[in-house]
């Protein structure tokens, strides 16, 4: 099946082109959920931090876009996409937030493993908040300006077959006047691809800061490693917080970083002053400086096989680009690769959490959180996440 279609700002169809023929399969999301969402239909926004979406034309979408392969879910104002290969992995992707909600992928067994942690709960506002899975949570701006996070995405195109791959391209309706952003997902027979384009159309320079997070599902941190990361040089820091993080109970009242929210009157460089500081332990630096943090500041990874056991929050500045996180419980691993990024983050919350249950999870991001990456006039970047299966 191919289908493309292009969208104004406000989501009206502007042309479109495609080859119909029915697909469906169940929803991520498991039946409580659903029926939750039936309850709230009324609602005019399924909420995550309370970014106010513009509805989706679903019944366009379907009419349109809906084939071999392809399929569409009302959820209130917002919708799911689904899109499946004939091998059994299956990707769920939510429109406008962009959030990938689940990704299914064929096992050794016969069937599929769900590798994505991904949460429904009730907002303060009764409006369902969705977290986890694979999200973007960025900062962009330039100097002496406002700081501002892409959070809402229209489909732009979906590209090729059931048989073999699928690409969803996704282009950013809140970006700043001269800066084009496009989300592209890809799903193969192996892997799931989340790609970030940014170009910079404006007449000076941009920066930004932040992170391509995914929420990997595990049975318990006691039978989970990270293999790969030896040698690799880290630095300690607090939970990153974005509009998508699932933080457990007892770490939501810890010291964090908040990437991928709107800050009204901050730039970027103020927002994010201190993250590249080198300082090792509490107490009085060599200048008399008070020094916070009382755990090491940084390190270099000295495990290959590290048991993620313990809490941590830390960012690698010279990982390899591809590793492993292996899941002896459920008898899984999955590959993270990454391109463009330079430092790799990765979150544990540890083993004080039920096994099997919604904190437990590791989250992984391809991120720029120590240093911004900052584009010329007319520059192109491209950076991902690539989260592959090899236990076919």
């Amino acid at each position: 099946m191919t289908s493309s279609c292009l969208f104004s700002l406000n989501f009206s169809p502007i042309f479109c082109a495609t080859k119909n023929s029915p697909f469906s399969f169940q929803s991520y999301f498991p039946s409580v959920s659903l029926q939750y969402y039936n309850k709230k239909r009324e609602l005019k926004l399924p909420s995550v931090a309370q970014i106010p979406y513009q509805p989706i034309n679903v019944d366009y979408l379907e009419e349109e876009f809906s084939g071999d392969g392809v399929s569409f879910e009302d959820i209130g104002a917002s919708c799911l996409a689904k899109i499946g290969l004939e091998n059994g992995s299956t990707a769920t992707l939510m429109l406008p937030s962009g959030l990938i909600t689940s990704y299914k992928a064929h096992m050794w067994h016969g069937g599929t493993v769900e590798l994505l942690q991904t949460s429904v709960s009730e907002g303060e506002d009764g409006s369902p908040v969705i977290q986890g899975g694979v999200s973007l949570a960025f900062n962009f701006g330039s100097d002496n300006e406002t700081s501002w996070s892409p959070s809402s995405w229209a489909l732009h195109s979906v590209r090729g077959t059931p048989q073999d791959s699928f690409q969803v391209e996704l282009i950013n309706t809140d970006a700043e006047d001269m800066i084009d952003l496009r989300y592209i997902m890809s799903l193969t027979e192996d892997t799931l691809s989340s790609q970030l384009v940014v170009s910079n159309r404006k007449s000076s320079s941009i920066q930004f800061m932040g992170s391509l997070i995914s929420n990997l599902t595990v049975s318990t941190p006691e039978a989970t490693y990270a293999y790969g990361l030896e040698a690799s040089n880290f630095f300690n820091r607090p939970i990153l917080l974005s509009n998508f993080s699932i933080v457990p109970p007892e770490l939501s009242k810890e010291r964090q970083y908040g990437f991928g929210r709107p800050r009204d009157n901050a730039g970027l460089k103020d927002f994010f002053s201190g993250w590249g500081t080198k300082n090792k332990k509490s107490g009085e630096g060599k200048d008399g400086q008070i020094i916070e943090n009382e755990e090491e500041m940084e390190g270099e990874e000295t495990d290959n096989y590290k048991n993620l056991t313990e809490k941590m929050s830390r960012i690698y500045t010279s990982a390899p680009r591809d590793f492993t996180i292996i899941d002896r419980g459920r008898r899984n691993s999955v590959v993270i690769g990454r391109n463009g990024f330079d430092e790799l983050y990765m979150f544990s919350p540890g083993s004080n959490n039920d096994s099997y249950g919604m904190y437990s999870y590791i989250c992984v991001g391809s991120s720029a959180m120590l240093k911004p990456i900052i584009l010329s006039p007319g520059e192109v970047w491209t950076g991902g996440q690539h989260l592959h299966n090899p236990n076919l």
